[in-house]
């Protein structure tokens, strides 16, 4: 057989040279390398595919991937529910997962978790100090006495609790939420309660978000097979 043409060697190269600039998620997905499968959890969204984050405020990379993030958000697919879940890798990381179920608690969410970021990675606040927490708070436009009492009710603390790692029975791994999905980095994303793709599997956290379409579409498959 005779050599390629020049012109076909070159369609050859750029249709090369396009796949390798696309992101991990548009090509094909790699277990072990773009996602890794965890023991099936529970998903919590029904008869939607169930996206969950889990971040921690004082991350960097949570912080630089939100951006990304909150655009994905505006146009995600309408078979998807998104979730949001602190990460307790560490003990001192508990206070912070405290202000998210603070403004959980108080219909805040939404309008004031970016800003959690931009207080700890921007103005440097000390975020782990409630006096600090509760002079952001009112900053921020939430009454001081609403705030304390969620701050410091039973329900925001329980929450906590049940979400930080616990001591194990015998014959019993660790406990709480952050162990039991896995997770050993942020942000984490878990599909469906079976995958998960982290910060830690990509060059650039935007790449994270095609990772993540592709996964959607791979729980979407699965939950076609598993109806057959």
């Amino acid at each position: 057989m005779g050599a390629w043409p020049a012109w076909a060697r070159r369609a050859i190269a750029c249709c090369c040279l396009a796949l390798a600039a696309l992101p991990a998620g548009a090509q094909q997905l790699r277990q072990g390398v773009d996602y890794r499968l965890i023991p099936q959890q529970p998903v919590a969204t029904g008869n939607k595919i169930e996206v969950i984050e889990f971040f921690w405020y004082g991350c960097p990379y949570c912080n630089e991937l939100q951006p990304a993030l909150e655009a994905w958000l505006k146009h995600k697919p309408a078979d998807v529910e998104f979730r949001l879940i602190p990460a307790i890798l560490h003990t001192n990381w508990a206070q912070h997962a405290r202000i998210y179920y603070t403004l959980e608690a108080l219909g805040e969410l939404q309008r004031l978790h970016s800003k959690v970021y931009y207080g700890y990675h921007v103005d440097k606040l000390y975020m782990s100090k409630p006096d600090v927490m509760e002079k952001w708070a009112v900053d921020n436009g939430i009454d001081r006495q609403k705030w304390l009492a969620a701050y410091n009710s039973p329900q925001v603390l329980q929450q906590v609790a049940d979400n930080s790692p616990q001591p194990a029975q015998q014959g019993e791994k660790t406990r709480g939420l952050t162990a039991q999905y896995d997770i050993d980095a942020t942000p984490s994303l878990v599909v469906d309660g079976r995958y998960l793709t982290s910060g830690g599997m990509v060059n650039d956290l935007p790449d994270l978000i095609p990772i993540l379409d592709g996964l959607i579409k791979l729980a979407r498959e699965q939950r076609v097979a598993n109806n057959k």
